[in-house]
């Protein structure tokens, strides 16, 4: 990791104080295909801290470099399922966890679904270790749900899925299991 990157994390740790006592989860994180999930690229540990959900990556292996949305799903299921009438990798995951039915996206800090997590962002090695921060949830709200790493960035936009096809980051690449 790069020493800014470094600086960034180490800022990042010092701000959220001391992650509160009881709550902490580690998911692992699997690649998807057609037929379910693959290999496992790492984990992504949540943590509850006084400024909301903690969520520290460990992850290796993910392609391509830059930004990559990041989402709680509605369910504890990586497995692909029809959506739109065609199979989709990660489908079984649901759509974005979305408790007051806001029908928004709009990002870790809107009023919108409140499975919108900050972008993750992913080094040329493929890895990715930067911690963020989603202050409207906690570990209780994961119990059930799934994590899911996507193609690309999150605009944090309403789009429609035809000038979109694969939702919010495009297509659903990496996911793991919450229980």
């Amino acid at each position: 990791m790069s020493a800014s990157r470094l600086a960034i994390a180490a800022s990042l740790a010092l701000a959220m104080g001391a992650v509160a006592n009881a709550a902490a989860k580690t998911v692992e994180v699997h690649r998807l295909s057609d037929d379910g999930p693959r290999a496992s690229v790492g984990v992504v540990t949540f943590s509850d801290t006084e400024h909301g959900l903690l969520v520290t990556p460990d992850l290796h292996d993910l392609e391509p470099p830059g930004l990559h949305g990041a989402h709680i799903h509605s369910h504890a299921d990586c497995g692909a399922a029809a959506k739109d009438g065609h199979m989709t990798i990660g489908a079984a995951a649901g759509d974005h966890y979305d408790p007051h039915d806001t029908g928004r996206h709009g990002g870790p800090y809107g009023q919108g679904h409140l499975g919108d997590l900050p972008n993750l962002a992913v080094e040329p090695d493929g890895s990715a270790t930067i911690p963020v921060l989603a202050p409207r949830l906690r570990v209780a709200d994961l119990a059930g749900r799934s994590i899911m790493i996507h193609a690309g960035a999150d605009r944090y936009q309403h789009h429609a899925a035809s000038n979109h096809a694969h939702g919010k980051g495009g297509a659903r690449m990496y996911c793991g299991v919450i229980e």
